[in-house]
């Protein structure tokens, strides 16, 4: 296996899945948040609940950006604060009830892009990109 190919296919392949991910939730914003909050919200939304420094990590945000941004989040009531049961001092972050609601909508939008982009696909397709999915997701971005 030629393992400076594989990377260059992956590269491309992450390149890809960023433009994709872009052309697909460009225009599901609402406007009462920035770009940035969005993904903070998106990464919120698939992964709580979440700390700052996971969200400042993944977002590419220092740690003093990353809580000026949820702040302003949890100041639009899209995001909330709660304790750790097992150790009161750590701080988790979830989305609320509004953000949820929010980002339920965001996630409609982009999954009627998405069936829309799969339309043509045929059942042999589609089981063959599920298990393409599940591959990557194991093998290639497990955390």
């Amino acid at each position: 296996m030629d393992t400076k190919k594989l990377f260059q296919k992956f590269v491309a392949f992450t390149t890809a899945v960023h433009r994709v991910k872009h052309e697909m939730t460009k225009d599901v914003r609402t406007g009462e948040i920035t770009p940035v909050q969005y993904d903070i919200l998106e990464y919120i939304a698939v992964s709580q609940p979440v700390t700052l420094s996971e969200i400042s990590d993944c977002q590419h945000l220092s740690m003093p950006n990353a809580s000026r941004e949820l702040k302003k989040l949890a100041e639009k009531n899209l995001c909330e604060k709660f304790a750790a049961s097992e150790d009161r001092r750590k701080q988790y972050i979830r989305l609320s009830k509004k953000g949820e609601a929010m980002m339920n909508k965001v996630f409609e939008s982009v999954e009627a892009r998405f069936l829309e982009r799969i339309k043509h696909a045929s059942e042999e397709d589609l089981k063959e990109i599920e298990h393409a999915l599940d591959v990557l997701h194991a093998k290639a971005f497990y955390s």
